[in-house]
């Protein structure tokens, strides 16, 4: 057993690094929960949701003095705001899901605050590329690109058109197959499949779901009258959703990547 023990004290020590490095990345996304927890029991002196979108651009402006997050890196992260509300406004519409607390910064039933949910996770992904130095070896961006519009586009308008989700889920693995994410921890490179990186990130952002709902930060129909789980079925729309996500930020990175080779070159 002896010649054992160093090699598992350096898995330990692996887990708990990249436990760290995946905290650091949750920073955001973190906060948030804190502020949603906070103001179920906190006093405030203007509505719930109200408070938690200055409370969010509170944070986002110390996350950019605390040099947490860099000018472009929010400005990324800023999209996915963009691209989150823009969600919103339509299943809201709809009748996935619905806000049961009144505010004053609404959106046709949307509150404004909803988009830095779907910026957090943006900013999760940033921050992970960032701290783990994230590189893909076999990445086909335009056919990734395009399952995930497709994606974007289906969760809209299956309520007139087919779902086409499990067919959609099937294109996304043969398209990222080959595709693999490397990551750092301490001293040491590791990979992983990117569909696989796309699950797990889902089985996160399905907790995360659960968390929120409790804290009413939005409600199912089959909450309605009172807080029960979010079906497991979520957690497969999140791993395909989530897909939105990556490519924006690898995009970014593509586009940053080349910018600051161009200027190189120019030098």
């Amino acid at each position: 057993m002896a010649p054992r023990s160093p090699r598992l004290l350096y898995v330990l020590a692996q887990l708990l690094r990249f436990a760290w490095l995946q905290a650091r990345a949750c920073a955001f996304a973190a906060c948030m929960f804190v502020g949603m927890a906070a103001s179920t029991v906190v006093p405030l002196p203007l509505p719930r949701y109200d408070a938690l979108l200055l409370y969010a651009v509170a944070v986002t402006a110390v996350f950019w003095g605390l040099r947490l997050e860099s000018g472009r890196e929010i400005a990324a992260i800023a999209g996915f705001h963009v691209v989150g509300l823009a969600f919103e406004l339509v299943k809201v519409r709809l009748g996935s899901w619905s806000y049961p607390e009144q505010a004053w910064t609404v959106l046709w039933g949307v509150p404004l605050y909803s988009g830095f949910m779907y910026a957090a996770v943006g900013s999760y992904i940033v921050g992970a590329w960032r701290l783990l130095e994230l590189s893909l070896v076999g990445y086909r961006a335009r056919a990734t690109t395009a399952v995930a519009v497709a994606i974007y586009l289906n969760f809209l308008t299956h309520h007139w058109l087919p779902d086409l989700r499990a067919l959609l889920a099937v294109v996304l693995i043969v398209v990222t197959w080959g595709t693999w994410v490397y990551f750092t921890v301490g001293e040491a490179r590791y990979r992983m499949p990117l569909s696989l990186s796309f699950l797990l990130i889902g089985v996160f952002l399905w907790v995360a779901e659960n968390v929120s709902t409790l804290f009413d930060a939005w409600r199912y129909p089959h909450q309605a009258d009172g807080w029960d789980f979010v079906h497991v079925a979520k957690l497969g729309a999140w791993a395909l959703l989530v897909t939105v996500s990556f490519v924006l930020v690898a995009s970014w990175h593509q586009t940053r990547d080349s910018g600051e080779k161009h200027a190189s070159d120019v030098r």
